[in-house]
């Protein structure tokens, strides 16, 4: 299969040489990638001037698959969004880690990559590539999903610790910041907006919410204080930030919180780039997954599983 990348970041960078590395097992081919700032490159040549358009490199490119990973917009999904539904118009496959589009429109795109006749992936939107939805579509058939509880954003588990050190939410800000794992803005992992977009992600697919971040009841760790998260310590508690879901007589009910909770708790276990995510189910009881550490190998490993998983349903 013939695979073209909107993007070329950290990520893109992982998932091409992970492709190059499984080439023998799994020999798909980059068509061309489009980026804003290298320029545009096809079939493997050097980087030159960028296409006038998406749409002149979609066509240009004449691939299978559309690989979106430009940077993740948590406050409208653009310009990923308009990325792939020219994508779909396209009648292309098309696999994303950028969370913007399916927590603003993931009924829409869902729905017309069906009426396109093409698969549409998104595993790494969440958690780097752990298994979510592709576990809950392959395994966990029949059974409905109630509710979740997550601790998503890296950014805010570095900055809390850095706070349990003494230092100050800045120093733990450029902590992160050294890790690569900061949003552009670091203010959207610091209000919740990262952690509201993922649980607007886990609602819309698993729970067919319909909803967005803006309708997330929202509140970060902006007001958090060295100085409380040490007399927390003391009491051996700590602050997480954590994303919550769950079905209520008037529908999904979402919000993010920071939370204080016991060390010995799950939800603490999770530290640096570890994501832990607890789905509350009707036949299942609550069953979790973690990812430990994880980065942009991982985040590059799920686009790939999305890939694999749509060229074995092409056979």
């Amino acid at each position: 299969m013939r695979v073209a990348l909107i993007g070329y970041g950290n990520v893109g960078r992982a998932f091409a040489g992970l492709l190059e590395k499984k080439r023998k097992a799994f020999p798909f081919r980059i068509a061309g990638i489009h980026t804003a700032r290298h320029g545009t490159a096809y079939d493997g040549a050097d980087f030159g001037p960028a296409a006038g358009s998406v749409d002149e490199f979609l066509d240009r490119a004449a691939c299978d698959v559309v690989v979106e990973i430009t940077t993740p917009n948590p406050a409208s999904g653009e310009p990923a969004l308009t990325h792939i539904r020219k994508a779909l118009a396209r009648k292309r496959h098309v696999v994303t880690a950028n969370k913007g589009p399916i927590a603003y429109a993931y009924a829409e795109l869902r729905d017309e990559a069906e009426r396109a006749g093409v698969q549409f992936r998104f595993e790494s939107t969440v958690m780097d590539g752990t298994p979510v939805f592709n576990m809950v579509r392959k395994n966990l058939p029949g059974v409905k999903v109630l509710g979740f509880t997550g601790v998503l954003n890296s950014t805010s588990k570095v900055v809390i610790e850095a706070m349990r050190e003494g230092k100050s939410m800045q120093d733990g800000i450029e902590a992160a910041r050294r890790l690569g794992i900061t949003e552009a803005d670091s203010s959207y992992d610091i209000e919740g907006w990262d952690s509201a977009a993922k649980a607007a992600v886990l609602a819309n697919v698993l729970m067919d919410a319909r909803t967005t971040p803006l309708e997330v009841d929202r509140r970060g760790i902006g007001r958090l204080t060295p100085e409380r998260v040490l007399e927390l310590a003391q009491a051996r508690k700590t602050v997480c930030l954590v994303s919550r879901g769950h079905i209520g007589p008037s529908g999904v009910r979402l919000r993010v919180r920071a939370e204080v909770v016991d060390e010995a708790d799950p939800l603490a276990s999770v530290q640096g780039t570890s994501n832990l995510l607890l789905l509350h189910t009707d036949l299942m009881g609550t069953i979790g997954v973690m990812g430990i550490s994880s980065g942009v190998e991982q985040t590059a490993y799920g686009l790939f599983s999305d890939l694999v998983d749509i060229a074995e349903s092409a056979k």
